[in-house]
């Protein structure tokens, strides 16, 4: 079985023959002159990215929260193409998208590699790189490519679906039948294009690393740019509703520059010259090259501009970008656009300004570093404009606000994120708010790290006491939104240096209980409690379900039994119930069962918890109602006084015609158990949960819960040579447990011992490994322990 994830800290280990400590943290602070950390936001950036994977997660990904998607119940993932980013707050997967944003993030890495090597990002980087080129090899269908992987027909749509990605093929299933997501193929130049300049750009990332890996994408490149050049024309498809690309001609030029850089061939200059250039977009009736708008994905004529610039040195090109940026700085005789915000935001339009704002920060600090480096006034001027731009997203604007997510003090609050929201009941409308008047969840699951949020409105307003999920243009993050913002952040790491966290991202706890039973009083009388109970899935540490669940309902037979009965008198019935026999979901209701002394406990099975599943308002519950009862005589004896329910454990606190919906009718005396492990409730000797409301570890394809172990994991024993009986190794923070904060703190010591040193104690403890000396390979050893693949420590050699 795999560890789920290995913390932050864990990219601080090299694990090979020699089991190197790799300390990225102590290279290159951050300029003193910049108020923001450049590295931390390219680290989160990253982050981000690993939150929007789909399909079967790689081992690599740091998001503790997520899990696999797009899986069936077996555990067979099911989408036509597997892998890939998910677009936005949604669980659509679009291939114009995906190759426009792996093309970008590659490029960004391609010219500013030794800076985010150098902080330690390197690997990261092109692991996030690598899973969208993987994807776009898979699309190829002879002369069509997939467009769309999504739900977007039908009453099963995707944007009428809010629940976590993991969970989301339960809801398509249910309201479809069937596993298998829809998809459509087309013949559009444009994803072609984007895709074959992604993978070109592939080859030259991973040629001297993975040549096999890097010609298989140079081929498929070149495969995708001849049926793209052939086709010369956009077939949307079912991505043309929310992606309506306008030109093709950009976008096979832009294939071209990159093909030309990865194989030197000529033949691509000849068809950019011949064919590409006389089609160049116009501006609007004019013979002039478009040098307007702005580089995106739905037009990447300035980053064809600019590569040809770069390719060429023709200066007609070197000019154009030139314009192109003096436009965007508001000093060409055309007016930018829609202006500027009153507080410096070069604001395109409403739809995710910031996003556009980055994008040309990128391309005027590669033309810099390229094609005006030798102007250095010229450069000054427009690196200082990019420079502004950013920092704006950042926390420079007149609301203090940072719209990089996890960055800053101040964050928008409401933002459109299906798998950031945790939400169980498929309500969404109250995210972000204060509070709900209908008690609806207002609070995120989890953190967004990294994710640049839309942007302020034209003005630089954002007010979040009106801004909701529903306000898309501002509350929308996605791929393509922080695509050629981080491709800006190579460049400014490499002008102004940063540093990451070690610690990131910190180790989430669930801030509400998973698993959680309501229940209300049916009904009562002196020979009989009748109970109607919820039993509820609200998880999201990551979203899942689990077959296996069943809750205990607690009774004292004391009376009963001095009134002279048996516990063989007592019947324990299921009433009504959401499910019948035999379908998925039913409970076997069961009992009397003898708990301790006179305590007997009911209990319910549900025959498939797996119809469970935090994807709507009925599905994350399941309601079951059960009596346990006595008979009213007994040989003509009445049996009255014989029961009474006050004294049951689980009936305190029971209300008759409780709001099942509500808080108010949580039950922590009704026991609850996920694959044999209490989750929920206090058993009457006062045994509760322990640790997290349910130990969750991917399984490796599953969607259902590994289940852990019910016994504690075996104490670390003392390390021969010492008598300490309280000694706790593997504890190297000194906190009284072993986790994986220990690993992080050992590499923080490794790293920077005098910015991060051990105490005397907890250096003792942290030597594990049963190699002497603190190191790495003791970090290891603990995160192996954590994940209950290493029972004893410390390991004795």
């Amino acid at each position: 079985m795999l560890m789920k994830k290995l913390t932050a800290a864990a990219s601080a280990l090299a694990i090979g023959a020699g089991m190197a400590v790799y300390a990225p943290a102590s290279v290159g602070d951050a300029d003193a002159a910049s108020a923001y950390n450049y590295g931390e936001a390219l680290q989160k950036s990253m982050f981000f990215y690993e939150v929007q994977q789909a399909g079967k997660l790689p081992d690599w990904n740091y998001v503790q929260w997520r899990d696999d998607s797009m899986v069936d119940e077996d555990g067979n993932e099911t989408d036509v193409c597997t892998g890939g980013w998910f677009d936005a707050g949604d669980h659509f997967k679009f291939t114009v998208t995906n190759a426009y944003t792996a093309s970008v993030l590659a490029w960004g890495y391609l010219e500013y590699k030794d800076a985010v090597d150098k902080i330690g990002m390197g690997e990261t980087y092109r692991n996030n790189v690598q899973w969208g080129l993987d994807y776009l090899m898979q699309c190829d269908r002879g002369d069509k490519i997939i467009g769309t992987i999504g739900d977007f027909s039908g009453g099963s749509t995707d944007h009428n679906i809010w629940c976590s990605p993991e969970v989301y093929l339960r809801k398509h299933h249910l309201n479809g039948g069937d596993w298998e997501r829809p998809y459509d193929e087309i013949a559009d130049s444009t994803s072609m294009g984007l895709a074959a300049a992604a993978l070109a750009e592939g080859y030259l990332m991973f040629k001297d690393t993975d040549s096999a890996k890097a010609k298989a994408y140079l081929e498929q490149a070149e495969k995708y740019f001849k049926s793209a050049d052939a086709i010369r024309d956009n077939e949307k498809g079912e991505y043309g509703s929310m992606y309506p690309v306008s030109s093709w001609v950009d976008d096979c030029m832009y294939a071209a520059c990159w093909l030309y850089k990865a194989t030197g061939d000529s033949k691509y200059l000849d068809i950019i010259e011949n064919d590409y250039i006389p089609q160049f977009p116009k501006e609007n009736q004019s013979t002039e090259n478009k040098y307007t708008w702005g580089f995106c994905w739905d037009d990447t004529t300035q980053g064809a501009a600019l590569l040809y610039a770069q390719i060429t040195g023709k200066q007609e090109w070197i000019d154009h970008i030139s314009r192109h940026l003096k436009y965007w700085m508001n000093e060409d005789s055309k007016s930018f656009s829609a202006g500027y915000t009153k507080d410096g935001l070069a604001y395109l339009m409403n739809w995710g300004p910031l996003r556009h704002a980055a994008n040309t920060a990128w391309i005027a600090f590669l033309a810099c570093d390229t094609i005006f480096k030798d102007d250095a006034a010229l450069c000054e001027k427009y690196n200082t404009w990019a420079k502004s731009q950013m920092d704006y997203c950042f926390g420079d604007n007149s609301m203090g606000m940072s719209y990089v997510l996890g960055m800053g003090d101040k964050n928008p609050t409401a933002i459109h994120h299906r798998a950031a929201s945790g939400i169980h009941d498929d309500h969404w409308n109250e995210l972000g708010k204060a509070d709900s008047s209908e008690g609806w969840q207002t609070e995120y699951a989890h953190t967004l790290y990294g994710a640049l949020i839309g942007g302020p409105d034209s003005s630089g307003n954002y007010d979040q006491s009106t801004i909701g999920v529903s306000n898309y243009e501002y509350t929308e993050v996605a791929i393509d939104y922080n695509a050629g913002y981080t491709a800006a952040l190579c460049a400014m790491v490499a002008d102004h240096g940063g540093t990451i966290d070690p610690s990131f991202p910190p180790t989430e706890t669930p801030k509400w209980a998973e698993w959680n039973i309501t229940s209300s009083l049916n009904g009562s009388s002196a020979s009989y409690t009748e109970v109607k109970a919820w039993v509820k899935n609200y998880t999201a540490w990551p979203a899942r379900v689990a077959k296996d669940i069943k809750y205990r309902y607690y009774f004292d037979a004391s009376e009963i039994l001095a009134g002279g009965l048996s516990i063989d008198d007592v019947t324990v019935e299921g009433k009504a119930q959401d499910y019948t026999a035999g379908e998925p979901g039913y409970a076997t209701v069961t009992g009397p069962y003898l708990y301790d002394g006179t305590i007997y406990y009911a209990e319910i099975a549900i025959e498939d918890g797996r119809v469970i599943q935090p994807t709507g308002q009925k599905e994350h519950r399941d309601e079951v109602q059960f009596r346990i009862s006595i008979p009213d005589a007994i040989d003509g004896k009445s049996t009255a006084g014989c029961w009474d329910q006050t004294n049951d454990w689980s009936a305190e606190g029971l209300e008759a015609n409780a709001d099942l919906k509500s808080d108010d009718a949580l039950n922590p005396h009704i026991t609850m158990y996920v694959d044999g492990k209490l989750v929920w409730g206090t058993e009457p000797d006062g045994t509760t949960p322990s640790g997290s409301d349910y130990t969750f570890t991917r399984s490796g394809g599953s969607d259902e819960p590994t289940p852990q172990p019910t016994t504690s994991p075996v104490k670390p024993t003392t390390q021969p040579g010492t008598d300490a009986e309280d000694d706790l190794w593997g504890d190297a923070n000194v906190d009284g447990k072993v986790d994986l904060q220990d690993a992080v703190a050992i590499l923080q010591s490794v790293a920077l011992p005098a910015k991060y040193p051990l105490t005397e104690k907890g250096a003792r403890l942290a030597d594990v490994d049963g190699v002497e000396g603190i190191s790495g390979p003791d970090a290891l050893v603990i995160q192996q322990y954590d994940a209950h693949l290493v029972t004893k420590l410390p390991i004795q050699k």
